[in-house]
Protein backbone atom coordinates (compact mmCIF):
# COMPACT_ATOMS: atom_id res chain seq x y z
CA UNK A 1 0.00 0.00 0.00
CA UNK A 2 1.59 3.41 -0.89
CA UNK A 3 1.85 5.63 2.51
CA UNK A 4 3.49 8.73 1.08
CA UNK A 5 2.20 10.92 -1.25
CA UNK A 6 3.20 14.15 -2.76
CA UNK A 7 0.39 16.98 -2.69
CA UNK A 8 1.04 18.94 -6.11
CA UNK A 9 -0.83 21.79 -5.58
CA UNK A 10 2.01 22.95 -3.39
CA UNK A 11 4.80 20.90 -3.78
CA UNK A 12 4.48 19.13 -0.28
CA UNK A 13 4.97 15.69 0.80
CA UNK A 14 2.69 13.79 4.07
CA UNK A 15 0.97 11.27 5.32
CA UNK A 16 -1.87 10.45 2.91
CA UNK A 17 -4.96 11.22 3.86
CA UNK A 18 -6.42 8.27 1.38
CA UNK A 19 -4.52 4.72 0.18
CA UNK A 20 -4.72 3.17 -2.52
CA UNK A 21 -3.73 -0.70 -2.42
CA UNK A 22 -1.06 -2.15 -4.62
CA UNK A 23 -3.71 -4.20 -6.49
CA UNK A 24 -5.85 -1.61 -7.47
CA UNK A 25 -2.52 0.92 -8.83
CA UNK A 26 -1.51 -2.39 -11.17
CA UNK A 27 -5.97 -2.38 -12.03
CA UNK A 28 -5.35 1.73 -12.75
CA UNK A 29 -2.48 1.19 -14.36
CA UNK A 30 -4.08 -1.39 -16.43
CA UNK A 31 -6.99 0.29 -17.68
CA UNK A 32 -5.40 3.49 -18.59
CA UNK A 33 -2.99 1.26 -20.98
CA UNK A 34 -5.81 -0.57 -22.34
CA UNK A 35 -7.73 2.48 -22.58
CA UNK A 36 -4.16 4.87 -24.34
CA UNK A 37 -4.77 7.28 -21.98
CA UNK A 38 -2.04 9.36 -21.03
CA UNK A 39 0.14 8.84 -18.22
CA UNK A 40 -0.59 12.75 -17.06
CA UNK A 41 -4.22 11.89 -16.80
CA UNK A 42 -4.89 11.79 -12.82
CA UNK A 43 -7.56 9.53 -11.56
CA UNK A 44 -10.81 11.84 -10.53
CA UNK A 45 -11.87 10.29 -7.15
CA UNK A 46 -15.35 11.64 -5.68
CA UNK A 47 -18.43 11.40 -3.76
CA UNK A 48 -21.76 12.02 -4.86
CA UNK A 49 -25.31 12.08 -4.17
CA UNK A 50 -27.28 8.75 -4.57
CA UNK A 51 -27.66 4.91 -3.98
CA UNK A 52 -29.62 3.25 -1.52
CA UNK A 53 -27.59 4.51 1.37
CA UNK A 54 -27.45 8.96 0.40
CA UNK A 55 -23.65 8.50 -0.66
CA UNK A 56 -21.85 6.90 -3.60
CA UNK A 57 -18.50 6.74 -4.87
CA UNK A 58 -17.33 7.88 -8.50
CA UNK A 59 -14.27 7.27 -10.93
CA UNK A 60 -12.99 8.43 -13.70
CA UNK A 61 -9.87 9.52 -15.61
CA UNK A 62 -9.38 13.28 -16.14
CA UNK A 63 -7.09 15.43 -18.17
CA UNK A 64 -7.14 18.31 -15.97
CA UNK A 65 -7.51 19.49 -12.22
CA UNK A 66 -9.79 21.70 -11.07
CA UNK A 67 -9.56 25.08 -8.74
CA UNK A 68 -9.84 23.42 -5.05
CA UNK A 69 -8.49 19.69 -6.17
CA UNK A 70 -6.40 18.04 -4.09
CA UNK A 71 -3.56 16.14 -6.39
CA UNK A 72 -2.51 13.22 -4.23
CA UNK A 73 0.58 11.15 -5.92
CA UNK A 74 0.72 7.43 -5.67
CA UNK A 75 4.26 6.95 -7.39
CA UNK A 76 2.87 6.92 -11.08
CA UNK A 77 -0.87 7.05 -10.56
CA UNK A 78 -2.24 10.94 -9.37
CA UNK A 79 -5.52 11.15 -7.93
CA UNK A 80 -7.61 14.52 -8.70
CA UNK A 81 -10.11 14.64 -5.19
CA UNK A 82 -12.11 17.81 -4.51
CA UNK A 83 -12.00 19.73 -0.93
CA UNK A 84 -16.12 17.83 -0.33
CA UNK A 85 -14.93 14.45 -1.51
CA UNK A 86 -11.99 14.48 0.88
CA UNK A 87 -13.97 15.28 3.85
CA UNK A 88 -15.28 12.51 3.24
CA UNK A 89 -12.75 10.11 2.12
CA UNK A 90 -10.22 10.32 5.05
CA UNK A 91 -8.45 7.76 6.29
CA UNK A 92 -10.25 5.46 3.32
CA UNK A 93 -8.76 2.77 1.38
CA UNK A 94 -8.74 2.38 -2.59
CA UNK A 95 -8.71 -1.70 -3.53
CA UNK A 96 -9.65 -3.75 -5.65
CA UNK A 97 -11.14 -7.28 -5.83
CA UNK A 98 -11.78 -9.37 -8.36
CA UNK A 99 -12.88 -12.16 -6.45
CA UNK A 100 -16.20 -14.96 -6.19
CA UNK A 101 -18.25 -12.06 -5.45
CA UNK A 102 -17.25 -9.51 -8.30
CA UNK A 103 -14.66 -7.41 -9.89
CA UNK A 104 -14.11 -3.76 -9.40
CA UNK A 105 -12.60 -1.49 -7.11
CA UNK A 106 -13.72 -1.03 -3.34
CA UNK A 107 -13.49 1.49 -0.54
CA UNK A 108 -12.61 0.98 2.76
CA UNK A 109 -13.89 3.87 4.26
CA UNK A 110 -14.09 4.43 8.01
CA UNK A 111 -16.52 7.28 7.59
CA UNK A 112 -19.10 5.32 6.77
CA UNK A 113 -22.02 4.55 9.39
CA UNK A 114 -23.59 2.07 7.05
CA UNK A 115 -23.73 0.69 3.40
CA UNK A 116 -25.36 -1.11 1.18
CA UNK A 117 -25.26 -4.47 -0.03
CA UNK A 118 -23.18 -4.01 -2.95
CA UNK A 119 -20.61 -1.88 -1.50
CA UNK A 120 -21.01 0.91 -4.32
CA UNK A 121 -23.46 3.07 -1.71
CA UNK A 122 -23.15 4.14 2.16
CA UNK A 123 -23.77 7.08 4.34
CA UNK A 124 -22.27 9.33 6.92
Amino acid sequence: MAEMLVDQSNDTTFETPLNVSEKALKEIRKIRESNDIPQEYGLRVGVKGGGCSGLTYSLAFDGEKRDGDKVLGFEDVFLYVDKKSLFYLMGCEIDFSDGLNGRGFTFNNPNATRTCGCGSSFGV
